[in-house]
């Protein structure tokens, strides 16, 4: 009887092998037959057919990038341990040590782009803690499978087509591109496009650097201003609602923050709105970040009134936690600095 149930289960075990292999098998043949189409594409988009050769001829189909795709903490983690895990006290000493040793290039980068050094601090530590975590994927690889695969195939495939016009401008070098399963890259995670828009050769030694100090920084606090930060303004105020407010002014998706109202007309479903010293004619509006995603979560907890500069934050990553845990690093670092 035991062997029975031995050979049932290495059937089963050999059987789940086989459709694995073929799977991907499938998908390795798929993806070489799309390879051969996004090339003609690239060269049509006006990029070189030598540069297109040379940076596509490695390019493989990375199944785990597709795990990774849709195992997002995002997509699981409720806020409170989301935000916990990025706002550590250590996270906070990595910070300050970074700013201690790098202290006078950071507040220069502040005072010219007006975009405060607790920010870029915040930015930089959850996305890559402070240059811990950069990433070992193969970024043509990565962007290739993501490229391929359905979900969100026009994104990807317009940000490798921007990489190749960038190694082809020789703005980049491909031999360094390694960085996150997404095709990010550097100390702040930049994705193609944010590099052609913002990154800087701020020391002016004739390459973008973005992992080192100067242009990374700079290249990040260009972005943030560039669209709309603004300095010295709150982000957030974390608050608790009346079981009376109505569910359509709850924001529980980070595409488009809907329903904002001034301060004075939401202050009626407010618990605690004493302790905020805002205009009441400001503009916000509410976040409830586990509403719709985190199974059994409460409705109305937790709960956030959000500013212009949370949005600002959302244009960076589209993703209500992160920016939420961005500017509560943010916050940690004022009181610190």
């Amino acid at each position: 009887m035991e062997y029975k149930l031995k050979m049932k289960i290495l059937a089963i075990l050999l059987k789940f092998i086989l459709i694995f292999t073929f799977t991907n098998l499938e998908a390795n043949q798929d993806f070489e037959l799309w390879l051969l189409d996004f090339k003609k594409t690239a060269v049509k988009n006006g990029i070189s057919e030598k540069t297109v050769n040379d940076v596509m001829k490695d390019a493989k189909f990375l199944s785990k990038v597709i795990e990774y795709d849709r195992y997002q903490p995002e997509f699981y983690e409720d806020t409170k341990t989301y935000v916990r895990k990025r706002t550590s006290n250590d996270k906070v000493k990595k910070g300050l040590s970074l700013y201690k040793k790098e202290k006078k290039i950071i507040n220069k980068i502040e005072e010219k782009f007006s975009v405060e050094k607790e920010l870029l601090l915040a930015l930089m530590g959850i996305e890559t803690n402070y240059g811990k975590y950069l990433g070992k994927m193969d970024i043509i690889s990565s962007l290739s499978t993501l490229s391929f695969d359905k979900r969100r195939k026009a994104f990807f495939t317009n940000e490798l087509l921007i990489l190749l016009k960038l190694i082809d401008e020789k703005i980049i070098s491909k031999n360094i591109l390694y960085g996150s399963w997404a095709g990010a890259f550097g100390n702040f995670q930049f994705m193609p496009s944010t590099i052609k828009n913002y990154a800087l050769d701020y020391n002016k030694n004739a390459n973008i650097e973005l992992k080192e100090i100067e242009d990374s920084f700079a290249s990040a606090a260009n972005y943030i201003n560039k669209i709309g930060w603004k300095k010295n303004q709150p982000c957030f105020y974390k608050v608790e609602l009346k079981g009376n407010i109505p569910l359509k002014y709850l924001n529980t998706s980070a595409k488009k923050i809907k329903n904002k109202k001034k301060l004075k007309f939401f202050k009626k479903y407010l618990k605690n709105d004493q302790n905020m010293s805002l205009n009441e004619n400001v503009i916000t509006a509410i976040v409830t970040p586990d509403k719709d995603i985190i199974p059994g979560s409460n409705t109305l907890k937790p709960a956030y009134l959000v500013f212009s500069n949370y949005e600002k934050v959302l244009k960076w990553n589209r993703s209500l936690r992160f920016a939420i845990a961005v500017c509560t690093l943010k916050n940690k670092f004022k009181n610190e600095i």
